[in-house]
């Protein structure tokens, strides 16, 4: 009874190292994944903000431009009144 015992005792122990085991691996394997969607989302919000400054710049010249149309308009709409 007392082998029967320390076989019991022995198979428990090796079934729990296996569950430790597992289940470390697993919450390996979980931290890995979550590392690697936190550099994607790192990767992600760099390129948002570089095309938000493009963005801000090309708004910047639009506007640029459009204040140099209306000032040219403006300057024609003065010669041609007087002209007339």
């Amino acid at each position: 009874m007392n082998a029967n015992l320390v076989g019991a005792v022995g198979a428990g122990g090796f079934f729990l190292l296996l569950i430790v085991i597992v289940w470390q691996t697993a919450a390996t394997w979980r931290a890995r994944a979550l590392a690697a969607r936190d550099a994607q989302y790192r990767q992600l919000a760099d390129k948002y903000a570089t095309l938000l400054e493009d963005n801000t710049e090309l708004h910047r010249r639009t506007l640029d431009e459009l204040t140099q149309t209306r000032v040219s308009l403006t300057s024609m709409e003065k010669m041609m009144r007087e002209i007339e």
